[in-house]
């Protein structure tokens, strides 16, 4: 937030249309990737009102300021557009290697954009997630996931 100190765990929940998170924080590197991908998908369906359209375009550029000379950085964005979920992965990566979420310009833009796109999700606060430590950790609604914790085996006493 413009003016305070980034914390590296944001306070922006997340659109359930992008995530389908229940519960915990999401760090801010995720939080611009899944701006940018829920900005990309509704500006793809129209859906998007003027200011959302300009603080999208805005979180855009602020980006790409900051991926500047970095080729497979502005590929990935530019790439989202395509295909939202299938680059916000390599977007966030490399959000992460820039370390973004210390940017809060970029934190706090990433937060309006998804208050915009969905004002009773960020109301409720039901979307953020802290997965920070965990392992085999699915987030998200519909998915399948098979874990295998090759530990050592059990001891029969």
């Amino acid at each position: 937030m413009p003016g305070s100190s980034t914390s590296r765990e944001a306070q922006a929940p997340l659109p359930a249309a992008v995530v389908g998170c229940d519960a915990g924080t999401v760090d801010p590197e995720a939080l611009i990737a899944t701006a940018l991908a829920a900005g990309s998908v509704a500006s793809s369906k129209g859906v998007m009102t003027s200011v959302a359209t300009d603080v999208y375009a805005g979180l855009k550029n602020l980006v790409l300021r900051r991926f500047r000379g970095q080729p497979a950085a502005e590929a990935a964005l530019e790439r989202l557009d395509d295909d939202p979920e299938a680059w916000r992965t390599a977007v966030r990566a490399e959000l992460e290697r820039i370390r973004a979420g210390d940017d809060d310009q970029l934190v706090a833009s990433a937060q309006e954009l998804l208050a915009l796109l969905d004002a009773a999700g960020t109301e409720a606060g039901r979307y953020q997630v802290d997965a920070r430590g965990a392992q085999g950790v699915q987030i998200g609604d519909h998915g399948n996931q098979s874990n295998v914790f090759n530990g050592p085996p059990p001891t029969v006493g």
